[in-house]
């Protein structure tokens, strides 16, 4: 893989957790209006600046992107965004549950992401892309990374462990979800080429989470490309901004769904239905997480229950048709609840495992949705072996955590 260090622009150590933020897509205009309130040194001026207009404004609208830049060149001017002087990676750490993830702050390669050395595993939405990238071409930079996993490498693992033995630029627990991030530079010139080198023989990155952005900025890139007549490749919109994570450190947890209705069914019969494909266990009233593969937790009526696949409603042969988020929509979804598109349908919403399962309960006994349906989490290995066949995974299948937190760094193509 190709892959360069940069001069990232960042906020002083005193500001970084007035500046920093959650990612532009986890919460609503809403959401992020209140997260910033009373702070003016918040990202979200920049990468959700719609909060500075009047509630119900579009935030595609031009003048929405406008203030964005505006924002941007403020915080400069301000020096709560300051620009390095010397071209480093940078390492970032999140710790969750006791948990901590080493991810590599560097630069990828337009080139490698539309030659599919950057591997996809979900599609993405036209009308998301051109959000992103009308964002990255106004502010002309990469505001906030994507996430990628690459195979382990013991020699990069060295590196990162030298640094993070050393006092961090950055440490500090982030509001609302308490997680810690942790943040140091790589500044040595030897460790800064032997970053590279190594990168240089890692076949593939995987996208984990940023589908649209990395595509908004690849996509970008290519078109400055074009319009430049004296375009070489070494300019920065060649490369975009990425924290790369080893694929064993990365925790994927459960996406689950909740369904308002169930296609002109009583509950009796509903259940009934579902003994074709799988065995229905009564669980009560006490929350059931599935334990393993091809096993699902149902919650209806105020009761739980155990769903187990039955032998032949799966391929373990087929990087698709093993996965559960694939049985649950042919045998559950679509054949008994009649949602065919888990995109566009608005009987059907998804819910982070994040949340747990009793907001699946709460939404159920509210009366909101009808039913829901709990996964157990794909792996890690299960996504690098779809990538890698160059198949795509059905929708709302994967949710890591922690999120990245923007902020931390920016590239800019100046």
């Amino acid at each position: 893989m190709i892959v360069k260090p940069f001069k990232g622009i960042r906020p002083p150590k005193e500001l970084v957790e007035a500046v920093s933020s959650r990612p532009y897509d986890v919460l609503s205009s809403d959401e992020a209006r209140m997260e910033a309130a009373g702070n003016e040194k918040s990202l979200y001026h920049i990468i959700k600046p719609e909060i500075d207009f009047p509630a119900g404004t579009d935030e595609h609208d031009p003048a929405v992107y406008d203030k964005a830049v505006a924002n941007f060149n403020t915080f400069k001017a301000n020096h709560w965004l300051v620009q390095d002087e010397k071209e480093q990676y940078y390492i970032y750490a999140q710790t969750m549950n006791g948990k901590t993830q080493y991810g590599l702050v560097l630069c990828a390669c337009v080139d490698d992401y539309l030659k599919g050395n950057i591997k996809k595993h979900e599609l993405t939405r036209r009308d998301k892309e051109e959000d992103r990238m009308k964002h990255v071409r106004v502010n002309n930079a990469n505001i906030e990374p994507v996430f990628f996993a690459y195979p382990d490498n013991e020699a990069i693992n060295a590196i990162v462990a030298k640094y993070t033995a050393r006092t961090p630029e950055y440490d500090f627990t982030a509001m609302p979800e308490k997680f810690r991030h942790t943040f140091w530079i790589v500044d040595d010139d030897t460790d800064i080429r032997r970053i590279t080198a190594c990168f240089a023989a890692i076949p593939s990155f995987y996208i984990a989470d940023g589908h649209h952005r990395s595509a908004a900025a690849a996509l970008v890139g290519a078109e400055r490309a074009r319009q430049n007549p004296h375009h070489r490749g070494d300019e920065e919109y060649n490369f975009f901004m990425a924290v790369c994570f080893p694929a064993s450190q990365l925790t994927i947890i459960d996406y689950n769904r909740v369904v308002k209705d169930l296609n002109g069914l009583s509950d009796s019969a509903f259940l009934q239905a579902l003994t074709k494909h799988f065995t229905v266990e009564q669980k009560g009233a006490e929350i059931f997480k599935p334990g393993r593969l091809h096993e699902f937790s149902l919650y209806l009526g105020g009761c739980w229950y155990a769903l187990t696949a039955r032998e032949g409603t799966y391929d373990d042969n087929d990087p698709i048709g093993v996965l559960d988020v694939t049985i649950s929509s042919r045998y559950i979804l679509d054949e008994i609840l009649g949602i065919k598109d888990l995109r566009t349908d608005k009987r059907i919403d998804f819910v982070g495992g994040i949340r747990g399962l009793g907001e699946l309960k709460r939404r159920v006994d509210s009366g909101e949705m009808k039913v829901a349906l709990a996964l157990y989490p794909v792996t890690m290995q299960q996504i690098i072996r779809i990538a890698d066949s160059g198949n795509i995974m059905p929708p709302k299948t994967t949710w890591f955590e922690p999120k990245l937190r923007s902020g931390l760094v920016i590239h800019s193509f100046g």
